[in-house]
């Protein structure tokens, strides 16, 4: 009850102060888990995602956001979870893994950091491996936008696909990274079928 008390003060929030347009948000699937891959344009994207998606996602989002604990609480309430960055978080990762084995979303920003011009960056493997590991669809999605107050935002939900790789292979860390690039390229692809 608290949380559906919540999100409609966030769907209140979103609707008086920014000029959202959700694009094909019916791409999500409505049950089963799955790999959610957006590109990342400010710390609010995962609300601009999830704010009017009835299926929880549940975020991997850098520790430094969790030391205030006030922040922390909120965004653990939003389904996020604390990764280390430029560490093998094993912990993490197995989280990771348990949240899309027991049917729910993961989302993940494969480039880790912030890009507000639109322009890929360094692509992590993470996203890849994990589709990789699991074998459950991976839902692009694009935000772009201007996140000052009364600005627009766009996001758009790309169609779920199933990552084609090899049965039982073993893949290297380039190549996980050379697959993640591809998936980041069917996010971006979003934006430019305008």
């Amino acid at each position: 009850m608290l949380k559906g008390f919540v999100k409609l003060l966030l769907n209140i929030y979103f609707s008086i102060f920014y000029r959202v347009k959700l694009v094909n948000k019916g791409n999500i699937p409505p049950k089963g888990g799955a790999i959610l891959c957006a590109n990342h344009v400010g710390q609010m994207d995962m609300f601009f995602i999830g704010y009017k998606i009835k299926r929880m996602i549940h975020y991997m989002a850098k520790e430094e956001l969790f030391r205030n604990p006030l922040q922390s609480a909120f965004i653990r309430w939003a389904g996020a979870f604390p990764v280390r960055r430029g560490t093998g978080d094993v912990e993490a990762i197995k989280t990771a893994l348990k949240i899309i084995k027991q049917g729910h979303i993961l989302g993940i920003f494969p480039e880790g950091t912030r890009r507000k011009d639109g322009q890929s960056g360094t692509v992590k493997p993470g996203v890849a491996m994990f589709a990789v590991k699991t074998g459950v669809p991976i839902i692009p999605v694009a935000i772009e936008g201007n996140y000052k107050l009364f600005g627009k935002v766009k996001v758009v939900f790309g169609k779920p696909y199933y990552l084609e790789v090899e049965k039982g292979k073993k893949y290297s860390n380039d190549e996980l990274i050379e697959l993640s690039q591809g998936i980041m390229k069917e996010v971006y692809a979003l934006l430019e079928a305008k």
